[in-house]
């Protein structure tokens, strides 16, 4: 019985693996969004189970580490939450916990900014799934003078902007990210 189990589990794990090629949801006009890399101004939700005083919500500092009882400071700047759950594991296993199991989880990621041709430019709370037409519309809407036809956005630690179309399939917003709504000339 237990075989069988186990035999089924990993057709399961096999059938489902070839899903892991799908394209993120994130994906915009030219824009691809990879995984979300933590930075300063996250809010975390940190669990070491059955450890109930390490467990609780930690932010990102600006010098863009956690501060964790225990073990210190712990770099989580641009790196995924897998990776800062790792090497907080591992710091743990050095004698402070024995076989730590940790998660960590994005409780409020850093806001993003709007300016430009919009009603109330400023910065804004991200949420997932979060197109540039959802956040004018969070920034009060387009003003009179504004170019609907496409935005422009600067992606976090990115140099560079991007001009995106808005008249196309939608373009999704990520954390961090500023967005500039330009001015018409017609």
């Amino acid at each position: 019985m237990v075989k069988s189990t186990l035999a089924l589990l990993a057709l399961v794990m096999v059938a489902l693996s070839g899903c892991a090629g799908t394209p993120s949801p994130l994906a915009d006009s030219g824009m691809l969004a990879t995984s979300y890399a933590l930075s300063a101004g996250d809010k975390l939700r940190i669990t070491v189970y059955s450890e109930p005083a390490l467990t609780g919500e930690y932010a990102i500092n600006s010098a863009g580490n956690v501060a964790f009882p225990l073990i210190g400071d712990i770099p989580a700047a641009n790196g995924p939450v897998e990776k800062l759950a790792d090497a907080i594991t591992a710091k743990l296993a050095r004698g402070y916990v024995k076989d730590p199991r940790v998660s960590v989880e994005v409780l409020n990621y850093r806001p993003y900014y709007i300016l430009g041709e919009v009603n109330k430019p400023g910065g804004f709370p991200y949420s997932v799934n979060l197109t540039i037409e959802q956040a004018v519309a969070a920034a009060g809407g387009y003003s009179y003078r504004a170019n609907r036809r496409y935005a422009i956005v600067r992606r976090a630690n990115e140099p560079e902007e991007h001009s995106v179309d808005l008249r196309g399939r939608p373009s999704y917003v990520l954390p961090g990210d500023t967005i500039r709504i330009s001015e018409r000339y017609f």
